[in-house]
């Protein structure tokens, strides 16, 4: 039995004495982390009690031993009226009766629909004292105050990580283990929770319920609309104190923050090489694994992640949607637009100890720092040639597959690389970028040879 504020709270039966705000003892009574179905049950007596007209004066409330003849045959729990029996029924039937009209999701109570039909709307009416912070409905106001009380009664018993709600709990504990028991009968991918499943369906059925009113781009999360439309506005307000790179989010900085930090807490088991980040990790594992499942129709490459194998079918695709502001150039990808924006700052903020050289990103840095050694650690196995990158290894391979995906379309010379078509494609255009006081060329390496003569070095004597 435990005691809130003078109110004896238990789980088959409780009392409230002289308690001067009912609702405040209600709000403790579910902050304890009780059973929903029994807190439901317990607000409904107290309805149920308030409505005979028995309330007395001083608010004294008690109810025990209360029977409740309606027993659910799938989980045991009990309940009072025959009506409570329905909601927990639906749940393990699956039934689902209650339909959104405007993104088709199901649920299986009138309530929850109504909670999800003002995620159709911007109206968010319940705002916080302390943050600002605004909710579309009252329960998500009230879980939120548990942040700004410092209140989480909910704790793993693995990690002893607390948490304030009994949701975000159950979520986590799954982290403990690789089971994934919820997966896509069309592709095969697997998910640790129903919900996840359930938008992964959204993909395959097409249906992107939320459009962006600036542009039209559609999505198949409200939280995957809510990072583009920042991409509609130039405030960026989490800045590095470091190398002053500005973000639109403070996780995508606090993510940033690590790489300016040689702390890798994330390990393979496998390998022993570490990550900054977990997801980084996972990611890595799959390098492990001989299993591709997500293959290319065009050229046959596949791939460990459906994500990997989208961003690679766009290289066989012409259309470029992110543009370069200063120069023109388009990509396929945000990231390389961001990647490229680097290029037109002075800002080399990653040098190297032993040279001097600078860089704009730490990975241009790590890859410099292998030409100051002799390692090649990736070898191929069929012609011994080593290489300093994993990835270089791979592009070497395809020479012995025969394998030329890249084609041009002007005189059909084919390529291994995508970076050795375009290069190509200088020379059917009459661009020659690199140029020296008396001759231009396509490519810098071209120039950096002929630039040789100039000088007395004879490398090839």
């Amino acid at each position: 039995m435990k005691r809130v504020d003078g109110c004896d709270l238990s789980l088959r039966s409780f009392s409230i004495k002289q308690c001067a705000n009912p609702e405040s003892n209600w709000t403790l009574f579910i902050k304890q982390g009780h059973d929903l179905n029994e807190v439901e049950e317990k607000h409904q007596d107290q309805k149920d009690h308030d409505v005979t007209g028995e309330k007395s004066v001083s608010c004294s409330i008690k109810k025990t031993d209360v029977k409740r003849p309606f027993s659910c045959s799938e989980c045991g729990n009990t309940y009072k009226h025959k009506r409570r029996l329905m909601n927990p029924m639906r749940i393990h039937s699956e039934e689902k009766p209650f339909t959104c009209s405007q993104c088709g999701k199901r649920f299986t109570q009138k309530g929850q629909l109504k909670d999800h039909l003002v995620t159709h709307t911007s109206e968010k009416p319940f705002s916080c004292s302390q943050c600002g912070h605004t909710f579309t409905c009252k329960a998500n106001l009230e879980n939120h105050m548990l942040i700004h009380a410092g209140i989480k009664p909910f704790t793993c018993s693995q990690c002893g990580k607390s948490f304030t709600q009994k949701r975000q709990l159950k979520d986590h504990l799954v982290t403990h283990t690789s089971e994934k028991p919820f997966s896509c009968s069309q592709c095969g991918k697997s998910y640790t929770h129903k919900a996840s499943l359930k938008d992964h369906m959204l993909i395959h059925a097409g249906i992107k319920p939320f459009t962006c009113s600036q542009c039209g781009k559609s999505f198949t999360k409200k939280r995957l609309l809510k990072y583009h439309s920042l991409t509609h506005t130039s405030e960026k307000t989490f800045s590095c104190s470091q190398c002053g790179r500005s973000f639109t989010q403070k996780g995508h900085l606090m993510d940033h923050l690590l790489t300016h930090s040689s702390e890798k807490p994330f390990s393979c088991s496998q390998c022993g090489r570490s990550f900054t980040q977990k997801g980084h990790l996972m990611d890595h594992l799959l390098t492990h694994s001989s299993e591709k499942p997500f293959s290319c129709s065009q050229c046959g490459r596949s791939f460990t992640q459906k994500g990997h194998l989208m961003d690679h079918l766009l290289t066989h695709s012409s259309e470029k949607p992110f543009s370069c502001s200063q120069c023109g150039r388009s990509f396929t990808q945000k990231g390389h637009l961001m990647d490229h924006l680097l290029t037109h700052s002075s800002e080399k903020p990653f040098s190297c100890s032993q040279c001097g050289k600078s860089f704009t990103k730490k990975r241009q840095l790590k890859d410099h720092l292998v030409t100051h050694t002799s390692e090649n650690p990736f070898s191929c196995s069929q012609c011994g040639k080593s290489f300093t990158r994993k990835a270089s290894l791979k592009d070497h391979m395809l020479i012995h597959a025969g394998i030329k995906p890249f084609s041009c379309s002007q005189c059909g010379k084919t390529f291994t690389r995508k970076a050795n078509l375009k290069n190509h494609m200088l020379i059917h255009a009459g661009i020659k970028p690199f140029s020296c006081s008396q001759k231009s060329f396509t490519r810098k390496g071209y120039l950096e040879t002929h630039m040789l003569i100039h000088t007395e070095v004879k490398p090839f004597s």
